[in-house]
């Protein structure tokens, strides 16, 4: 476990509300809504970059965060199943969304639909690793993700290798990508409902509403 432990007291009052980077507590309602903003964030961002560059031009040194498919779940679908199952903290969400900064300067990475899915799911599990007091394994991550354990385990070590294990985050540099993320709170948002899942996932139904992610 890391030493990150961000202490929310620090930022500004309205930035952390507004953005819920805050625990829900037992029978609390909703999402936070840092969730719908960076899901927007990364649909751009994604969007933006598939329309300048060509997929197959991806450097080798990232190629194994790419599939030969597009998954049919969406990133906010997706990242809304992350947040449900992986009960990671919201604070998780953006210092994912910065280790993937990170890792984009670090490599010269686009994020396209092709690998969006796989760098999201290693960011998010990273990151409740480094800052949470709890967090699961990486065949429950895994199994959240919809990839294998292995294909998991070697994308983690990728990722944290890429980022020559620069895992500490300011308390300066929270409150920046806070605000970068407060940005697109202009926008309208909808709320869309996680996909359930069961003990026994992926069954017929699961796969219906959350498909593996697998190549």
């Amino acid at each position: 476990m890391g030493t990150l432990a961000i202490d929310t007291e620090d930022l500004d009052s309205d930035i952390y509300l507004a953005l819920g980077l805050k625990r829900l507590g037992k029978g609390a309602i909703g999402t936070p809504r840092i969730l719908t903003l960076l899901s927007s964030l990364l649909e751009k961002s994604v969007q933006k970059n598939e329309m300048q560059i060509e997929t197959a031009s991806a450097k080798d040194n990232i190629a194994i965060f790419h599939g030969l498919r597009v998954p049919t779940i969406s990133i906010r679908q997706y990242t809304d199943r992350i947040f449900k199952y992986a009960r990671c903290s919201p604070s998780c969400f953006l210092v994912a969304y910065i280790y993937l900064d990170r890792f984009s300067q670090q490599t010269d990475m686009h994020l396209t639909s092709l690998n969006v899915h796989r760098l999201l799911i290693t960011s998010v599990m990273v990151a409740a690793k480094f800052i949470d007091d709890t967090y699961f394994n990486n065949a429950y991550y895994a199994r959240v993700g919809g990839i294998s354990t292995a294909e998991l385990n070697r994308l983690e070590m990728k990722f944290l290798l890429s980022l020559d294990f620069r895992l500490q985050v300011s308390i300066n540099t929270f409150r920046r990508y806070c605000l970068q993320l407060q940005k697109e709170g202009n926008q309208v948002e909808r709320p869309i409902r996680a996909c359930g899942i069961k003990e026994s996932w992926p069954s017929k139904s699961d796969m219906q509403c959350a498909p593996t992610i697998a190549r």
